[in-house]
């Protein structure tokens, strides 16, 4: 049985969810706080909660604004529905349903505020009314009285007619017919087989029939209800002690009077997912030694010790593998990051050893970490027993994991709900994969009298509800960018344009080719090529930058971590190829042609001007025209290399671009 749709109504800040479909391994619920994310999966929980978990309350649980209605007794709380649901059938489900309900489509429920429920079967057959087969059953009656003896010996008995009527006296023709009423009416029916005649057989199968139908589905709705998945809701992540005294533990749970809740009940999920009870834990690291002439008892009590120690063991080994697969060690570490479970006497440890074999305590280590531990130890320890198949709710998972582990735990959650579905909350981009957008349900809360509403496409008035996704969606984009291995970091757009223009000139024919392999990654600004270059070295890629020698890209090229990451032969300089020009810039590599296009295409000219000043930067000078534009005079620069090839730029320029693109091969062979 998997989740379908769910539709929240009447529930805190929810006024109407609408219906939102669901999907059958991991549904993500996204939007800004206060949005109403967590009180859709309270409200869901309630369908078919775990045992300890409080019903609604409608003084604390109804919409407040709308309180008055109850206590004033202008709405009855049982029918006010807080959670439906509907399920699809799987084989298994199928299997236990009576033969003429097989073809159903699904299965609805719905809790109220009072916590009562409703239920019904999707494209059932219909159910019959009391009018649909008394006609039928008044002439089979009739009929059969009047083929059977009266006392006085005469025929047209009452006696059939009497017994029909008490069956329907309480009944209206528009009720449908009950399971209890269509046993009662099937039984009466029966038992006139033998006394009609058979021209009565057609009409008393169809009252056989109308009352099967009715048994059926009442037995459908019965068993179908008794397979709906539990509804877990982890909201408060429950942590597990490093250090247990077995002794204590065992006392307080039995006395149900618990020291701390979080960390009572995840120590007892630790020792339900070892097996054992608190009480038995305890009871082995009580237990006296043997005496020395007794085989029999020395092997008992061998065998306790050894139960305790194999299963901790085997413990141990299932939740290292697990943490692993999300807090993965480094290609140095392999074996980094082992969790023990150790019993001494009274005592029950849990500590991480390293790859030296030292231990250290778990309450030592990180939030994130011992949140992980913490999660698997409970999971497993619920999944393994009544939450077996049950639908994960969680709320916020891992926020304080960090980013990648995060992406990593990810992965997690699709792995857990391949054996249950699962729906989680989430403002983490690492949370929602770039190919999950199908998954997502966006929450939002516009207008306190309109509520929360989710919305199965991905759509929202409210920017913030969609943030994640935004992120997600970037930081994908950023990852593809720097799929390269050679990198070549650029201040920005225009430079990028000069760059590509020119080398295609060069290469076409046949003077220096830049090595296609070379990724540009333009900045933006001079300001930003150390983030960029940091990144993409971060990703163990090969990185150069190309500087312009003014102010902004001297500040760059002389900052401590550039130099560091790149070296000095990563990082180039325009002031090396054009070095007539002081702090010249990338346009001054093209001196001799971009002042003509300019004023051919644009009509700026300064083409005097630029010959006058030949030490001065060329943007300089084009600065004092109306309407100088760098990416208007980039993309006439471009139109013209469709027109021209590499013989239209002058000596100087070849020769300063092809030292320039043999340097960037160079610098990222």
């Amino acid at each position: 049985m998997k989740l379908k749709t769910a539709r929240i109504q009447n529930y805190r800040s929810i006024r109407d969810t609408g219906d939102f479909e669901v999907e059958a391994a991991k549904t993500i619920l996204v939007g800004p706080n206060e949005a109403g994310k967590t009180a859709v999966l309270q409200a869901l929980q309630q369908i078919n909660p775990p045992k300890g978990v409080k019903p609604f309350d409608p003084l604390r649980d109804y919409p407040r604004a709308k309180y008055n209605d109850i206590s004033t007794k202008k709405v009855d709380p049982k029918n006010v529905p807080v959670a439906t649901v509907t399920f699809t059938l799987d084989e298994a489900d199928l299997a236990v349903l009576p033969a003429s309900m097989k073809e159903i489509k699904g299965y609805s429920y719905t809790r109220y505020i009072a916590n009562n429920t409703s239920h019904f079967l999707i494209g059932a057959p219909t159910l019959p009314t009391v009018g649909t087969i008394r006609k039928d059953a008044v002439r089979l009656a009739s009929h059969v009285d009047g083929r059977t003896p009266t006392a006085e010996g005469g025929l047209n008995s009452t006696v059939q007619t009497d017994t029909l009527n008490g069956l329907l006296k309480d009944w209206r023709d528009e009720q449908v017919l009950t399971a209890t009423l269509a046993v009662s009416l099937k039984q009466w029916a029966d038992s006139l087989i033998a006394i009609a005649d058979v021209s009565e057989d057609a009409r008393i199968d169809r009252l056989v029939s109308a009352c099967s139908i009715a048994s059926d589905h009442e037995a459908a709705l019965k068993n179908l209800n008794e397979r709906i998945p539990v509804f877990v809701l982890f909201s408060n992540y429950f942590r597990v002690r490093p250090l247990i005294h077995l002794g204590h533990l065992a006392d307080r749970l039995d006395s149900n009077i618990l020291d701390d809740e979080q960390y009572d009940y995840g120590n007892k999920c630790l020792l339900q997912l070892l097996g054992f009870t608190a009480r038995e834990l305890s009871d082995l690291g009580k237990a006296p030694e043997p005496p020395a002439n007794e085989p029999d008892a020395l092997q008992r009590y061998r065998d306790q010790l050894d139960k305790r120690k194999y299963q901790l063991n085997a413990a141990s080994v299932q939740l290292t593998t697990e943490i692993r697969s999300v807090w993965k060690p480094s290609s140095s570490r392999p074996e980094a990051d082992r969790l023990r479970l150790d019993a001494d006497g009274q005592y029950l440890k849990v500590v991480i050893e390293d790859e030296l074999g030292v231990e250290i305590e778990l309450d030592q280590r990180s939030e994130g970490f011992q949140w992980l531990v913490s999660f698997f130890v409970v999971f497993f320890a619920e999944a393994a027993d009544k939450h077996q198949n049950a639908i994960l709710l969680l709320d916020e998972p891992g926020m304080s994991l960090h980013a990648l582990k995060q992406r990593e735990f990810r992965d997690t959650i699709t792995k857990l709900a391949t054996k249950n579905q699962t729906i989680y909350t989430t403002h983490s981009p690492f949370l929602v994969g770039p190919n999950e957008l199908d998954r997502v349900r966006v929450v939002e809360l516009n207008d306190r009298n309109i509520g929360t509403k989710v919305h199965t496409t991905i759509t929202s008035s409210d920017p913030a509800a969609l943030l994640p996704l935004q992120e997600a969606l970037g930081y994908d984009l950023a990852q593809s960018l720097f799929a390269q291995q050679r990198n070549l970091v650029l201040e920005g757009l225009t430079d990028e344009w000069y760059l590509a223009g020119t080398a295609a000139l060069l290469a076409d024919s046949g003077h220096v080719k830049l090595n296609d392999k070379i990724a540009l990654v333009t900045a933006d600004t001079a300001g930003k090529v150390v983030y960029f270059a940091t990144i993409l070295h971060a990703h163990n890629l090969k990185v150069a930058a190309l500087l312009d020698s003014d102010n902004a890209g001297d500040a760059a090229a002389e900052q401590d971590t550039l130099v560091h990451k790149l070296g000095q032969k990563g990082i180039l300089r325009t002031k090396d190829f054009a070095p007539h020009v002081a702090k010249a810039e990338i346009e001054d590599l093209l001196r001799d042609t971009l002042p003509i296009i300019a004023r051919d295409q644009l009509g700026w000219d300064i083409v005097d001007l630029a010959a006058q000043h030949s030490n001065r930067p060329l943007v300089d000078i084009f600065s004092g025209v109306a309407g100088f534009s760098k990416y208007k005079l980039a993309k006439a620069f471009l139109r013209w290399t469709r027109d021209n090839n590499a013989d239209a730029l002058s000596d100087m320029e070849r020769e300063a671009w092809a030292k320039l693109i043999t340097a960037i091969n160079g610098a990222l062979k």
